[in-house]
């Protein structure tokens, strides 16, 4: 929460690159404040509505998305409210930028006053590779052993985040794989991201291939529709942290123990489990939430393919950017704007008497 003396809290602009700062280095503290939100969820200690998905139709391919929540509350020393606002441009790429934007909001639960805007898109990378880190930790723990072959599905930003935060696990890998459309990305990826682990790194030109060789699969493809339909390539049952959530076919889905970040969430917007609902009718092929998981409510079994949804819940980057807040301000590094806040003065009389 923001500190405050007598009137609204100070609101202060985070950059780029301060939020970098914020976060180098404290991968493992990133993990577990993520994992914690999830159990603030799963006890009902946040608000985290629909996601509100802004299109338009003389661009079809771009979108904006609205990610409002709320963790914890006035009484909560790490109370924040606030919004994610980020958008998905493919067209960027023929511009030289990026695809994706985004900014966060932070508010104060006391006031409703917004106290900070940070750069959002490394918040947001960053929550995504820690919750999938976070679900792979206990998944795995679960099913008694850790991951030794790792394989990424798709190799851009958020596969090197996802491996970065795996490398915080500290598990015995004995090699890493890659497979992308793009064979050039998958090898720029294998080398300036897998290779200086020291372990073997192989580059895929199948895809088949690269899920027949991993027991740890990352899916972080930009794909709109189903591509990977035969559950045969995962009769080895690996475990498969399903971030991009539309690369598996339903009848994948539907031979795999599913786990989710939040039900009511990622049955939407045609998520491989969402079309997995609309075939079937019902929801008896989702087998629990990461909340269960870390309770010692659902336990994933060895002996079956384990993939694990994430939606992407706003909490995520709340809990995330208020901590990068506090870093941040802790090192002189957020950009305060004084006077943001303006004719404050007209209400000190009523509020003084």
């Amino acid at each position: 929460m923001a500190e405050q003396q007598g009137g609204p809290p100070r609101f202060s602009v985070v950059p780029g690159a301060a939020v970098h700062r914020s976060l180098e280095g404290r991968r493992a503290e990133v993990v577990d404040l993520v994992e914690d939100a999830y159990r603030r969820h799963g006890e009902g200690g946040t608000v985290n509505p629909p996601s509100y998905f802004l299109r338009f139709p003389d661009r079809p391919t771009a979108r904006i998305i609205a990610l409002p929540a709320s963790v914890g509350g006035t009484d909560d020393a790490d109370g924040v409210d606030g919004i994610k606002w980020i958008s998905s441009f493919p067209s960027n790429l023929e511009r030289g930028i990026p695809r994706a934007s985004a900014v966060l909001l932070l508010n104060d639960p006391a006031t409703g006053y917004p106290y900070a805007c940070l750069e959002g898109s490394i918040i947001s990378a960053v929550r995504t590779a820690a919750s999938a880190a976070a679900a792979a930790r206990r998944i795995a723990a679960g099913r008694g052993s850790t991951p030794r072959r790792i394989g990424f599905f798709g190799t851009g930003l958020i596969a090197r985040f996802i491996q970065e935060y795996l490398a915080e696990l500290a598990w015995d890998v004995d090699e890493y794989h890659a497979f992308d459309l793009s064979g050039d990305y998958a090898s720029s990826f294998a080398r300036q991201v897998l290779e200086p682990t020291g372990r073997p790194v192989r580059v895929h030109t199948s895809a088949e291939d690269l899920v027949r060789s991993c027991d740890l699969v990352v899916f972080a493809t930009t794909a709109a529709v189903p591509h990977v339909n035969d559950p045969d390539w995962f009769s080895h049952n690996p475990l498969v942290l399903h971030v991009s959530l539309r690369d598996l076919g339903t009848d994948v889905i539907l031979d795999s123990v599913n786990i989710v970040d939040d039900v009511e969430h990622v049955l939407k917007a045609d998520t491989s489990v969402h079309l997995a609902e609309q075939r079937t009718g019902n929801r008896d092929f989702l087998h629990g939430t990461l909340y269960d998981v870390l309770t010692g409510g659902l336990t994933a079994p060895a002996d079956r393919t384990v993939v694990f949804s994430p939606f992407g819940l706003g909490i995520l980057d709340l809990v995330v950017g208020a901590h990068v807040h506090r870093t941040a301000v802790a090192a002189g590094e957020a950009v305060a704007v004084d006077g943001f806040f303006h004719e404050l003065d007209r209400h000190q009389s009523a509020g003084a008497s």
